[in-house]
């Protein structure tokens, strides 16, 4: 009998991006859809980025972007369906939280739809009074190629300075 073994990696060059665009479309409504290109930007510009594989298979995920001092987030966290409740989704955020870049941080942030008390259950608080959010594609396409020009100009030359 072959045995099989659950293992975490933190190394960005072991993830499969094409069986992570499945996990998401499979078992994360928030990310359906997204584009392999997208998602190794988003793997290239976050630390640290862990992964979950039962042999070959990658069955869990998460990310997140710090400074590595002051502030954190903590960003799609997905396991597949049929391995959850059994703690990985837990062991999943402490590894991401227990990390070099984010051990020291103050505070580490995330957003969650349905899952509050899931979090909850590892330490994170609800917190009303920081939720904001700006859509940035939205307001970039709703200027004319003018505007943009002078908002690129007037952020070159304030780096000049």
């Amino acid at each position: 009998m072959k045995e099989t073994y659950i293992q975490f990696s933190d190394r960005k060059s072991d993830i499969d991006l094409v069986q992570l665009q499945q996990l998401f479309d499979l078992a994360a409504f928030w990310a359906k859809d997204r584009t392999v290109e997208d998602l190794r930007t988003a793997i290239q510009h976050s630390e640290p980025v862990i992964t979950v594989w039962h042999d070959s298979r990658l069955i869990g995920f998460a990310r997140a972007t710090s400074d590595g001092i002051y502030r954190a987030t903590i960003w799609d966290v997905v396991v597949h369906p049929e391995y959850r409740r059994i703690g990985l989704g837990s062991k999943l955020v402490e590894t991401v939280i227990s990390h070099p870049h984010m051990c020291r941080v103050e505070r580490v942030y995330l957003m969650t739809t349905h899952h509050a008390q899931f979090y909850e259950k590892i330490g994170f608080q609800s917190n009303s009074t920081t939720t904001m959010v700006l859509y940035n594609r939205e307001n970039l396409s709703s200027l004319s190629n003018p505007e943009i020009m002078e908002l690129e100009e007037i952020a070159s030359s304030k780096s000049q300075r």
